[in-house]
């Protein structure tokens, strides 16, 4: 990890999120060290209060005293601000800059969205259509790689970028999609080229070093379908 000069960075998180996984992997990708300090969002602590008033929400990144909060605002922010450590996220070429820009507001709001619906949802019924919504998102998303990698391994071309660090945080919920919901997000079928993705993303020391474990986090996904269940059904 890179070292004593980068300045003191902690990283407030949640083990479950993806959010949260998208910063780790640009740190650890980075080659920065850094304090991670687990939230019980549940009972929130005055640390993640004071430094995120307004969403009150992970993952809140802290450099030298000041907080960065929203995972991809915090992405542009480590790359900006240690620039010249490790690889680049984003391209130096501003229409390249633009494209890695678009494909992840595009995952945000066509592949992220849905996908906090379906486990919103109170019955299968609710869950069908943004279940439905993911999987066309998905097909488009199959065309963005190809555009992005022109050939090569990942969105950013040879080596990891922005777009595979904001869609590699879910990874390990893409994995896990077909336990929960009878059907693979990135079939090797119907989107080849993500399928492969997936696999060489999960396969790199930093995915390694920081992605959940699947087995857990379906189990953690379960629980938050019950729970998101059992409380609309209290509200009924």
């Amino acid at each position: 990890m890179a070292g004593e000069d980068d300045g003191e960075l902690k990283l407030i998180g949640q083990y479950g999120s993806a959010f949260v996984t998208r910063v780790k992997l640009a740190l650890h990708l980075k080659g920065l060290s850094y304090e991670y300090v687990e939230e019980d969002l549940r009972n929130k602590s005055a640390l993640l209060l004071s430094c995120n008033p307004v969403h009150k929400a992970v993952p809140v990144l802290i450099h030298n005293g000041k907080p960065i909060c929203e995972s991809q605002v915090i992405l542009q922010y480590i790359d900006e601000a240690f620039a010249g450590t490790g690889p680049s996220l984003l391209p130096a070429d501003p229409f390249e800059r633009s494209v890695a820009r678009f494909w992840t507001a595009y995952i945000e709001d066509k592949l992220v969205t849905p996908w906090d619906r379906v486990f919103r949802a109170k019955t299968d019924e609710e869950r069908e259509e943004p279940l439905k919504q993911m999987l066309a998102a998905v097909e488009t998303l199959e065309g963005g790689l190809k555009e992005c990698s022109k050939g090569k391994p990942f969105f950013g071309g040879d080596s990891v970028g922005y777009v595979d660090v904001v869609l590699g945080g879910a990874v390990s919920y893409a994995k896990g999609h077909d336990a929960l919901f009878g059907a693979k997000l990135f079939d090797a079928e119907k989107t080849p080229l993500l399928a492969a993705w997936m696999e060489r993303f999960g396969e790199l020391d930093a995915a390694k070093a920081v992605l959940q474990d699947v087995d857990r986090v379906v189990e953690y996904a379960k629980m938050l379908i019950a729970k998101n269940a059992a409380m609309a059904s209290k509200n009924n």
